[in-house]
């Protein structure tokens, strides 16, 4: 029971290292060729955007603001996959303990 408890352990630092390390890391995305550029964390949180001027047409906001839609999505969009990369295995293990009938896990 003693080196159960001990795996558990071991997976729970696990899995909080990755949890830290999602929240430091910047994924981007873009949208029209690059025309837009948006960086999140790697939780998601839109941390910049970058908008080319030749982007900007004051007659036409709206393909703008698509632009920058497509490229927040983009990035979080590969967000979600880096975190999937992360914490993916981790899941795993978790999931792995329940099979052997520990309440909670």
């Amino acid at each position: 029971m003693q080196q159960i408890v001990q795996q558990a352990q071991k997976m729970q630092e696990q899995l909080m290292a990755a949890q830290q390390e999602l929240a430091d890391a910047e994924v981007t995305g873009s949208a029209g060729g690059g025309l837009v550029t948006a960086t999140v964390s790697g939780t998601g949180e839109l941390k910049g955007l970058v908008i080319d001027p030749k982007a900007v047409d004051p007659e036409d906001t709206e393909t703008l603001a698509d632009l920058v839609v497509a490229a927040v999505r983009d990035a979080g969009h590969n967000a979600q996959q880096l975190a999937s990369e992360k914490m993916g295995p981790l899941a795993g293990g978790l999931g792995d303990l329940g099979g052997l009938g520990l309440p909670g896990m």
